[in-house]
């Protein structure tokens, strides 16, 4: 497998992998957390634009997997309930990590992948996305609090690893 940045010619397929990802997600009861509408297109765009989105390239350099990565401030990480933060210096956001489902232990390498780019990372996900939930644990992220988005309110359980 490689990971690289993407292109925008490949906008379309990687929308394809996050109707796979939705879909599995859907399957395992997990309906709400990017309902029908998300990502929209546009935010995908942008961060190809930005440098941030990368895709993981399986056999073949097929298209296996996406996932946004930037070393940044988060926004909405700045107000954390039910926990904290335990270390304040620069940190990488993963977001929005999507597989197609084809290549198995996707989440592990991203996550090693980013590991390897940055000494302290932050993470959030949904309550009912037990599959990215055991990925993150099983990678030594620590649970810090819960974190609320600012698109919609809705409540993450939020997730930081440090080196």
């Amino acid at each position: 497998m490689n990971i690289r940045p993407a292109f925008l010619y490949e906008l379309d397929a990687i929308m394809a992998i996050f109707d796979a990802a939705k879909a599995y997600m859907y399957s395992e009861g997990n309906t709400s957390q990017w309902g029908d509408d998300y990502p929209p297109r546009q935010l995908i765009a942008d961060e190809i634009a930005l440098g941030q989105l990368y895709v993981v390239e399986g056999d073949l350099s097929q298209l296996v997997a996406v996932f946004s990565f930037a070393v940044t401030v988060e926004p909405t990480y700045a107000v954390i309930d039910d926990g904290a933060w335990h270390y304040d210096e620069p940190y990488g956001v993963v977001h929005r990590l999507a597989s197609n489902g084809r290549v198995g232990g996707i989440a592990d390498y991203c996550f090693m992948w980013c590991k390897n780019r940055c000494n302290y990372l932050r993470v959030d996900t949904h309550c009912d996305n037990a599959t990215m939930l055991r990925a993150i644990e099983r990678q030594g992220f620590v649970r810090s609090g819960i974190i609320t988005l600012s698109r919609n309110g809705e409540k993450r359980i939020a997730f930081e690893w440090h080196k």
